[in-house]
């Protein structure tokens, strides 16, 4: 797909790896110029080198100002003014709510949450003077459910859906767009050793065509698999005791399901350095 992408500059935060990279790699053949910014900028740049020319990489920590208003001066320096933001950085911890460690919840709303707010922040305000912009952001069908064990993973992604409701009647008429994927489990390093409940295990692929698909066709809130949203919504209609067995049945419990092992090096690296949002 071409024609609405074609030159349009686009930034993909956590673009260097997983879902990023995939979304970066189909905006490009639909014809966009795409930032990639990375925690590491070294695999955002090798990145951006293999996709050719109008791809270019940067550094970017999504949980800092500074770095994150460097990354989008050196876009609109090389390419002019943003017209689309791929929120995309996240990290998930896993395991029961108790052993949680302090510095994964600390992390994990860093990341997931407050680097979403900084992001709408910076560059929504520039995007409602001009009159055009889209802003998508890559959040998760945790932004309805909450599997046991992803307990604050699943907050974070709550509150990304809430704020992002809420800034997107403040924007009403102002000509931007706001647009949240919500897919289930991805076959990603952030959800090694996890289970995928009812759903099948989603590619990278499936949610960056959402996003293309999305930016051709604005609507605000995408799942997937599309099934999910007009579900979790009937759901809510019946009684509790039937709710949570209709739960049970769709949504793994991440606690007894996962292998953690499978996980060791991701968390380690993800949620326990703070020096690394790491891919979504």
């Amino acid at each position: 797909m071409t024609g609405e992408l074609d030159g349009r500059v686009v930034a993909v935060t956590g673009g260097g790896r997983g879902i990023g990279r995939e979304i970066a790699r189909q905006l490009l053949a639909a014809g966009a110029r795409v930032a990639i910014g990375d925690i590491d900028g070294d695999v955002a740049r090798g990145t951006a080198d293999e996709f050719g020319e109008r791809a270019s990489g940067f550094d970017l920590d999504v949980t800092s100002t500074p770095s994150f208003e460097a990354f989008l001066s050196a876009v609109e320096a090389q390419w002019g003014p943003l017209d689309v933001l791929v929120n995309n950085a996240g990290v998930m911890w896993v395991g029961p709510f108790d052993e949680e460690p302090e510095s994964a919840i600390t992390r994990q709303l860093a990341v997931n949450l407050h680097g979403v707010i900084r992001g709408v922040r910076l560059v929504a305000p520039g995007m409602r003077s001009r009159r055009r912009g889209h802003i998508v952001t890559i959040a998760s069908a945790a932004s309805r459910l909450s599997p046991p064990g992803e307990s604050t993973y699943a907050a974070t992604k709550h509150a990304v859906l809430g704020y992002l409701t809420g800034v997107r009647a403040e924007l009403r008429g102002s000509g931007v767009h706001l647009s949240v994927i919500m897919p289930a489990v991805v076959d990603t390093e952030l959800a090694a050793g996890t289970a995928t409940g009812a759903a099948k295990l989603l590619e990278p692929g499936d949610v960056a065509r959402a996003v293309v698909a999305v930016l051709h066709k604005p609507r605000f809130e995408v799942t997937i698999p599309s099934y999910i949203g007009p579900l979790t919504r009937l759901v809510t209609a019946f009684p509790q005791f039937v709710r949570d067995a209709v739960m049970r049945k769709m949504v793994p419990d991440q606690v007894s399901a996962t292998d953690k092992s499978a996980r060791a090096a991701y968390e380690s690296r993800s949620v326990a350095d703070e020096n690394d949002t790491g891919p979504a």
